[in-house]
């Protein structure tokens, strides 16, 4: 499996998920998937970087979240060409920032808004897989409750209430906030997003987007392995 990070001015999250996915690589070498190195970093200005089987957009605040969240990363040379591959079936994973391009791409349904409190929260949540029937959440059980941190001020997910609808139909909400054990409630909620939504993939489940960040629960010296099993599960489908 060969993987992509992109990198653009304001990420800070690039090397966490770099580090999270060369050791799901490595743990899929000892079961006979074998690894093909370290993801790759692409610099933002890159529109011909290598040939991968993932990319993985991260966290931060990429062009200083000047004009709005993610909308001026959409349109660098590296995100255009990442949109050319994400619509030729190319995995693609966004991260808090990275979700947010997705939504100013166009690949993914819905925007991200301010938080409902207009506060910047970071702490650990918890999210309900909703499928485990995915590239990203074979791993996971639904209805499993994962503590995975979040850190974002512009994470309050909206959709028209068609649209959501169609979305709920088709599978295509990944990750619901929720309680320790599972339910689904108002003060789960960190910021607001309509109906508890964390994460949304595209109609054919190849593109995740979600505000909480697994890397950064990847390891136990990080104090816990939820957010582990996503990257384990990608290795292994793409491998």
């Amino acid at each position: 499996m060969k993987a992509a990070v992109v990198v653009f001015p304001g990420s800070n999250c690039d090397r966490d998920v770099q580090v999270a996915l060369t050791r799901s690589m490595g743990a899929a070498s000892d079961t006979k998937a074998p690894s093909n190195g370290a993801p790759i970093m692409v610099w933002h200005k890159d529109a011909d970087f290598d040939k991968v089987d993932l990319i993985v957009l991260p966290g931060g605040f990429s062009y200083g979240d000047y004009l709005r969240c993610g909308a001026m990363a959409a349109h660098s040379p590296a995100m255009r060409e990442v949109v050319r591959r994400a619509k030729a079936g190319v995995p693609v994973l966004g991260i808090c920032n990275g979700f947010q391009m997705l939504t100013e791409t166009g690949l993914l349904p819905g925007a991200l808004l301010r938080n409902a409190r207009l506060k910047f929260v970071c702490r650990d949540v918890h999210i309900r897989v909703e499928t485990s029937q995915t590239l990203f959440t074979s791993r996971y059980q639904a209805g499993a409750a994962l503590r995975v941190p979040i850190a974002h001020h512009d994470g309050n997910y909206t959709a028209g209430a068609d649209q959501l609808e169609r979305m709920e139909a088709r599978g295509q909400i990944a990750f619901r906030y929720c309680e320790a054990d599972g339910a689904v409630t108002e003060a789960a909620n960190p910021n607001g997003a309509t109906r508890n939504v964390a994460g949304v993939y595209n109609e054919a489940k190849t593109v995740l987007g979600m505000m909480p960040h697994p890397e950064r629960l990847a390891d136990p010296a990080l104090g816990g392995i939820d957010g582990r099993p996503l990257f384990d599960g990608l290795v292994e489908a793409l491998s």
